[in-house]
């Protein structure tokens, strides 16, 4: 059986149909998971022309894995001017008696669900939070509000009516955006990770060292990870005497004014933006480098950088959204967006090196229950349990 799998990302797709991400997270081998229990993959995503595949882009298609390509398009005024093309393309592949996997929230796995016939089912995979994503500060548009109240109710529905739900958290998700009683409900990170990504050994620390470094990863796309909070943080660390330095990894729109923020608080010297790194091994080359990980994040579903830092035993300070209080114990955490908390926290771990000695054993433990196969047996039930439910209702249908 074949399988629809909608992506909210955005693509490059060459002459040849081949699709290509400059995300490794959501390179080809991401996608041949859902192998495991289906024949063949159509992967529904926004994708863009290309003569040639963008220098250091990763291929997300291949065998097994067919591209769907829609209308590259951003935000809501992009989609609406695209409405015509995505509308034939989605009517066209919803004709075909085939699984459906939604990976939510998205605008496009919501307009999959508005056309389906119904009672077909389909399975939800829950990866991020709306109510988060459009929250103050994290998203700047004059319809924030309204695109919030949207979303969260649109994903409640999606939820509700699913025949199965997958989440990445083990229970914030799933509190406000809740399965129907009947449905089959499970949770998994969709994280892959190799044996490559772990240290074997939590980290020995040696008090004294200076600067310390800090380090942050995720897009500068929108201000969801909190950079600007984090920034401000660190200016006011350094005004009380903490000798410290920033990497943040990532790129994206924002970056022009979060480094203007740097240059007028004169960190200049001791913030470094990295941009976007292209593997795996570039980013944990920069998180062996550093000395505690920070995503003082305003929305997350359960963030697949601070696991990736876990695993290499960094001490990690996390704010209290999303999946994060799964990941780290209250101690850790600090309020969304509240800079003098975030200073004092950090102030707390720096000046303990004890304290960092046992949040690096601490992590590397807790990043162990994220090994793919712990987490494979689980995601496979949830994809056999939407193919078996599509099966039967192929079966009734004819």
């Amino acid at each position: 059986m074949q399988v629809l799998v909608t992506a909210s990302a955005h693509f490059a797709i060459t002459s040849d149909g081949t699709l290509w991400t400059p995300s490794e997270a959501l390179s080809y081998g991401f996608w041949t998971r859902y192998l495991d229990v289906y024949d063949e993959v159509h992967l529904l995503a926004r994708a863009q022309l290309h003569a040639t595949p963008p220098k250091g882009w990763k291929m997300a298609s291949g065998l097994g894995i067919k591209p769907i390509p829609l209308p590259d398009h951003q935000g809501a005024w992009g989609a609406v001017k695209n409405y015509p093309s995505i509308r034939k393309v989605l009517s066209e592949v919803l004709a075909n008696p085939q699984a459906l996997h939604l990976r939510v929230s998205c605008h496009i796995a919501t307009e999959v669900k508005r056309l389906l016939t119904p009672k077909r089912p389909y399975g939800v995979e829950v990866v991020n939070d709306p109510y988060d994503v459009f929250a103050p500060g994290a998203f700047k548009h004059p319809l924030r509000p309204f695109f919030r109240w949207w979303s969260v109710r649109e994903l409640q529905i999606e939820c509700a009516e699913a025949c199965a739900a997958a989440y990445v958290t083990e229970f914030a998700l799933q509190h406000r955006y809740p399965p129907a009683s009947e449905a089959f409900s499970t949770h998994f990170s969709s994280i892959d990770l190799s044996a490559l990504a772990f240290v074997a050994a939590p980290r020995i620390l040696h008090p004294n060292v200076q600067p310390l470094t800090l380090i942050s990863v995720g897009t500068l796309a929108q201000l969801y990870k909190a950079p600007d909070v984090l920034i401000d943080a660190v200016a006011l660390c350094v005004q009380e005497g903490l000798d410290l330095k920033l990497i943040l990894v990532g790129d994206g729109k924002h970056r022009m004014e979060l480094e203007a923020q740097v240059a007028s608080l004169g960190l200049g010297e001791r913030v470094h933006f990295c941009g976007h790194l292209l593997s795996s091994a570039l980013v944990r080359y920069e998180l062996d480098r550093a000395d505690l990980f920070i995503l003082p994040s305003r929305q997350e579903g359960l963030p697949r950088a601070m696991i990736e830092a876990m695993a290499r035993s960094l001490p990690c300070i996390g704010s209290t959204v999303g999946g994060i209080p799964e990941l780290l114990p209250s101690e850790d955490l600090v309020p969304p967006g509240d800079v003098v908390a975030l200073a004092s926290k950090i102030r707390e771990v720096v000046t303990d090196s004890e304290r960092m000695a046992r949040m690096s054993a601490r992590n590397l433990e807790t990043a162990k229950e994220y090994r793919d196969e712990v987490l494979r047996e689980r995601r496979n039930q949830f994809y056999r349990y939407v193919r078996e439910m599509t099966e039967a209702w192929l079966k009734q249908k004819n």
